[in-house]
Parts: C-alpha cells; structure tokens; sequence
C-alpha cells in the first residue's frame, strides 16, 4: 500500500480514464474480426479473410502511427484539450459505424475510429510516464497495463450480450466513451519540475510550425539508427501479439471444439453458457479469446513484481519468447482446453514484454518531450498490425480459412452448390451432400487440409523477434555510451 500512495491524483484518474477508454474499444474490437467475416445470418458481412486483413492490419496500423503526430500537438497544446477532441470523435465514429455495411465505408468509418484513438493513445501513456518516477515506473506500469486489460476483459463480456442485434455494440461503446467527459472534470494536466512552459509561446506558434518541428523531431529520430532497430525487433513481436485479435477468434469459430467449456459451465455458472453460446453446445470465440484479458488482471501484479527489478531489455527478451509460444499453440489443436492453456502462456509472456516496451521508452524520453516519444513508441506496433494484417488475410486466407477449405473440397468432390448461400449455409449444405454432420465434416478438413500449420509461421516471428532482441541488448552494452545510458535508466 505504500508503493501505491506514491502516486498523485492524476495518475489514477488517468488509469481511470483508461479503463473505460479500453473497455469500449475491446467492446467493439475483440468482436471486430468474426463481424467482418462472420456469416450474414449471424449479423456479419462476409467480407474476405484478405478483407478483413486490409481493414484490422492497415486500419489499425494507422491508428498506431498517428500517435507520431498527434503525441506532439499533445505536449504542444495541452493533454486535456486532447483528450477532449478524442472523446467527440471516439463516440460519434462508433455511433456512426452500424450505418454501413459495403467494404470502402467500413474501412473510411473505421479509419475515422482509428483516428480517435490516436489523439487519446499518447497523451494516457505520457500521463503515466510523468506521474511516476524510477522507483515507481515498473509497479505504475503494471498498474496501467492491468487497467487495460479490465477494460479489455468487462468490453466484451458487455457487448458480447447484444451480439445478435450487432448494431448495439457499436452504440454501447459510444456510451462509455461517453463516461470519460465526467472524468474530464478531475483529470489535471501533469507537470514535471524544471519544465518550463509558456502559455503565451505556445499561443503564437502556428500549427503549421508544430507540423514543421514534429518532422524535424521526426528526421532526427530517424538518424539514430540504434532505437530504429529497436523499433523494427518490437515490431516483430506485435506481428505476432496482434493475432489474438486478427486470427484467434475467427480461428476458433472456425475449428476448435468448444463443447466441453460449455459443458462446464452449464454445470456449474449457467448464466455464462446461456449469455455467451452462440448455439447449444457451443461457446462463443471471444469469450475464449477473451480469457487472456482475465488471465492478466489476476496475475499482472503479481508478475510486474518479479520482473520490476530485471532490465527492461531482459523482461522483453524473455516475454518475447514466452508469448510466441503460447499463441503457435493457440493454433495447434481443436481442444479448447488445450487452447486456454495456450493463451495463458500466451498472456504471461505478455505480461513480462508489453509494459516493459512502453517504460522503456518512457524512461528515456526527455521531460518536455513525454508525449513525443511514447508517439514513437506505437511506430512499431502500427508496423506490427500491418504486417499481422497480412498474415491474418492473405496468408490465414491461404493456408486456414475454413470457408476457402470448405470451398475447395466442395470442388474437388464435384458437389453441385447453390448460389447466394450464406458461409453457414454453404457449409451445412456441403454437410449434408457429403452425409457428414457440421462437426463431423470441421473434423475432416482438419485432418485432410492442416489448417493449423499456421502456428510455424507464428512461433518463427515470435522467436526471430526475441532473438534479435538479446543480440541488440548484448551489442547495445558492447558500446560504452550506450551502456551508461541502460545504467542511468
């Protein structure tokens, strides 16, 4: 508790702020990937495995670099004024987004989204950074990433109980980002000693200025070719995070046998197997995904106090490795249990890695420059979206998608289909012709088309990712200027 009285008012109304902030995303986002793809009937779009790819990994991948930019108007014009403008377009773009349905709206409302969220993305984590100080960075940052993960975990479990009228997700999601207007009131911009500011100097620079200089700071950053490479290793590593979201619930709606989970909790908590089955017997995907979450608010303080006292560099190296693991194994078998172990090694190899990546940066980041470099810290996770982007389409679409399998044994058996089928429809059609119940043909096609040999692409991202990260710790303490630097942090 003392550790905890450390931090200012600031700090836990930014938490707050956070919270919601993440519940009303992951409300929407965690769902977003079966809604592009999932079959009309159940309120999806039907949009491709490469489409959906196009909108989540370019989409957010915007999202993640914009904060370069707006991280900067942060520490120019102020964090409150910010967040503000974040929250006006947070809410209208969710209440706008069950309006369209055609592929080039979807993508437009959701980049607009994506806009939101990167005005809010720097300006949070800069407030953490300059509410703790060296001795409280790594328990704050814990803090933090637990609150996420709150939000991460109640955002679903919400909207999940509205999936069959899929509109109010969407408008959920705008309520609670509605929230934040009250915390507003609290919320104090921070300051640090030594900074000095001048209302009026800010006043007089134009914004056409402020672009100018964030390039400049841009084209310096650039030059340091050391937090470059830094910024591609962690890229690496969000290629590999980003799946939980891209391909882990379309996978497990696709494949994995979720009968026993239901099973358990019809005996033993029916309100879940009757709130969150999308059909008897059957549980939803991100209900499953979403255990991740759950696994991280019950042990995040826990691991943040091992691994306070390890280098920054160290905690990645090993969260690195210890994630890609768990999530290949995601993709390995159709046994839920199997797959709730594997998200569980998984979420402690996230633990470990993620908030480190942000304290790290943060630590090094001049004072009057907080917002500006956390900016820089999301360069490589809008990189890492992208490049999931493509794995969880093109490639998920090549090698895994269940409709494309279904479609292509459909094919090869010469099976005579009806047009303007549903997915649903398609498969329990193909089913049927080839006198199989819907499990029963799931089974075949996995035994016949290995649509899990996408965890060897997975874990090989994940362990290249860890391995260069230790190869730039070793040779980053090699340098005598850059070795005192670690030591000062």
């Amino acid at each position: 508790m003392s550790a905890l009285s450390r931090f200012p008012r600031t700090f836990w109304v930014a938490n707050t702020i956070e919270l919601f902030e993440r519940w009303a995303w992951y409300g929407f986002f965690m769902l977003f990937a079966n809604y592009l793809t999932g079959s009309s009937d159940l309120g999806g779009l039907e949009f491709s495995q490469s489409q959906k790819g196009l909108i989540m990994g370019v989409g957010t991948g915007i999202l993640y670099f914009l904060p370069v930019l707006t991280g900067a108007i942060a520490d120019r014009y102020g964090y409150k004024k910010v967040l503000a403008i974040a929250f006006v377009v947070y809410a209208s773009a969710f209440a706008l987004f069950p309006q369209v349905s055609s592929f080039p709206a979807v993508f437009i409302m959701y980049i607009y989204l994506a806009l939101g969220a990167a005005l809010f993305k720097p300006v949070i984590s800069a407030t953490i950074a300059k509410t703790t100080t060296e001795k409280t960075s790594s328990i704050g940052f814990g803090i933090f990433y637990m609150m996420v993960n709150i939000g991460a975990f109640f955002g679903p479990m919400l909207t999940l109980l509205f999936k069959e009228r899929s509109q109010m997700i969407f408008y959920i999601s705008a309520g609670i980002i509605l929230l934040n207007f009250l915390l507003l009131i609290f919320y104090k911009e921070p300051r640090q000693e030594g900074v000095q500011e001048s209302s009026k100097a800010k006043d007089d620079i134009s914004l056409l200025r402020t672009f100018g200089n964030i390039f400049r700071d841009m084209t310096s950053i650039l030059k340091d070719s050391k937090f470059l490479i830094f910024l591609l290793i962690v890229a690496g590593f969000w290629t590999m995070y980003n799946q939980l979201f891209f391909t882990l619930p379309v996978f497990i709606s696709q494949w994995v046998d979720t009968s026993a989970l239901f099973r358990f909790f019809d005996a033993t908590i029916p309100f879940i197997s009757a709130n969150y089955s999308p059909a008897p017997g059957v549980m939803d995907a991100e209900f499953v995904t979403n255990m991740d979450a759950f696994y991280i608010i019950v042990l995040q303080i826990l691991v943040s106090a091992v691994v306070m006292r390890w280098k920054p560099l160290h905690s990645m190296t090993t969260g690195f490795l210890v994630c890609s693991i768990g999530m290949a194994l995601t993709l390995f078998s159709q046994n839920v249990l199997f797959t709730m172990v594997a998200i569980l090694i998984f979420a402690l190899g996230e633990m470990a890695g993620s908030p480190k990546i942000t304290e790290y940066i943060g630590r090094i980041a001049p004072e009057d420059k907080k917002a500006l470099y956390m900016g820089y810290s999301f360069i490589p996770v809008f990189l890492g979206n992208v490049f999931a982007g493509i794995i969880s389409g093109n490639v998920y679409q090549a090698m895994s998608d269940k409709v494309m399998i279904t479609k292509k044994f459909a094919a090869e058996k010469g099976l005579q289909m009806a047009d303007n089928l549903t997915s649903n429809e398609y498969f329990n059609e193909v089913a049927r012709q080839v006198d199989m119940s819907p499990q029963e043909l799931t089974n075949h096609l996995w035994d016949a088309y290995n649509p899990s040999s996408m965890w060897v692409i997975l874990l090989s991202i994940g362990v290249v990712a860890a391995l260069c990260l230790f190869i730039y710790d070793k040779a980053t303490l090699s340098r005598p200027e850059i070795a005192l630097q670690k030591n000062k942090q």
